[in-house]
């Protein structure tokens, strides 16, 4: 009797403990153009928490100045707040804690609302190393939060400088099914 009276809060509280894990990813509110192909399944999601750097540049028509995009620095986090692994650049790699790493290139972005970086899709170079990185495919960058240019001046006053912009998004890897 008193294994009985254990076994179902036991069980009931293994069945709790995996279901953030079970949970099932859906595209279906992504605009098309940054939805990952049929044929692709979902292998991890992280929670990418950092900053990202912008330079304040000539414009390449030499018609002013505008803050450029230098890349982001930040770590990534599994949905229960443990660091998985990092996401840093140029170029843009995603890296785990196992040693294994991925580059790619982008293949499209989405606005993701005022002051939030665009959600984006990018395809997958091979890996390096190992691990949780092998075989990815795809990776989609959703639910952005900041990580826009600075809303100060970048003139030629400024020519030069350099700012880091806080960021958050969830970057979705994908591997082929």
């Amino acid at each position: 009797m008193h294994i009985t009276t254990l076994a179902i809060p036991l069980s009931a509280l293994l069945l709790t403990a995996c279901a953030p894990m079970a949970a099932r990813y859906s595209q279906d509110a992504l605009p098309a153009t940054v939805q990952v192909p049929a044929g692709h399944q979902v292998t991890m999601q992280t929670v990418g928490v950092g900053k990202i750097a912008y330079e304040c540049k000539a414009k390449k028509d030499m018609s002013g100045h505008e803050w450029v995009f230098g890349g982001p620095d930040a770590v990534l986090n599994d949905r229960g707040g443990m660091q998985v692994g990092t996401y840093v650049g140029p170029p843009a790699t995603w890296a785990s804690r196992d040693g294994s790493a991925v580059t790619a290139t982008q293949v499209a972005v989405a606005p993701a609302g005022a002051g939030n970086i665009p959600y984006q899709l990018v395809k997958a170079n091979p890996a390096t190393g190992s691990g949780a990185m092998q075989g990815i495919s795809y990776i989609q960058r959703v639910a952005t939060k900041g990580g826009v240019a600075p809303a100060s001046a970048c003139s030629a006053s400024n020519l030069g400088a350099k700012q880091w912009v806080p960021y958050q998004a969830d970057y979705i890897f994908w591997k082929a099914a």
